[in-house]
């Protein structure tokens, strides 16, 4: 499932958007409920091992990492993985990354990466298993709970956001 608004939300917009944008939201600050880490990755080089590298130390932190079992490894692994998905395509289809935006609930995980492309991120249908490429967000929906796109409100760039379940 995927959400796309032409604009954040209003404040108090009870919708899965609620959080806004990853622009929007001073550094350090996050959604109630949970903490949040900034990353700015205008002009960086290597954004996708970084990204994954700075998640994975949130995950530390937050004491998703070390796992204590197999399931809460995988939902680590899933979270670094939509990373990856979502920096990728911010890298290959918008010019770049602006910004990555971590921060989690006591049951949600949310992932946001701000760019200044004008694209649209959807998974290709059919989803075609054995073709290379074009895998991104076909992930991204399967390992989900929901994810979405808000359009920055003058125009020029979007944020692409995905949840996660915590591990229970």
């Amino acid at each position: 499932m995927s959400t796309t608004r032409p604009y954040p939300p209003a404040p108090g917009d009870p919708g899965p958007e609620a959080h806004g944008s990853a622009a929007a939201a001073p550094a350090e600050a996050g959604p109630p409920g949970g903490p949040a880490r900034r990353l700015s990755l205008v002009e960086v080089s290597g954004a996708v091992p970084l990204s994954r590298d700075f998640t994975r130390q949130a995950l530390r932190d937050w004491g998703w990492l070390p796992a204590a079992n197999a399931d809460h490894r995988a939902a680590a692994e899933d979270v670094l993985l939509v990373v990856s998905e979502l920096v990728t395509n911010a890298c290959l289809h918008a010019g770049g990354p602006a910004e990555l935006l971590v921060s989690r609930g006591t049951k949600v995980l949310r992932l946001e990466v701000s760019d200044l492309g004008n694209g649209e991120p959807v998974p290709r249908t059919p989803h075609r298993a054995g073709r290379p490429g074009g895998h991104g967000m076909f992930i991204v929906q399967r390992l989900c709970l929901d994810w979405g796109v808000v359009r920055n409100a003058d125009g020029a760039g979007k944020t692409v956001w995905a949840e996660l379940a915590a591990p229970s």
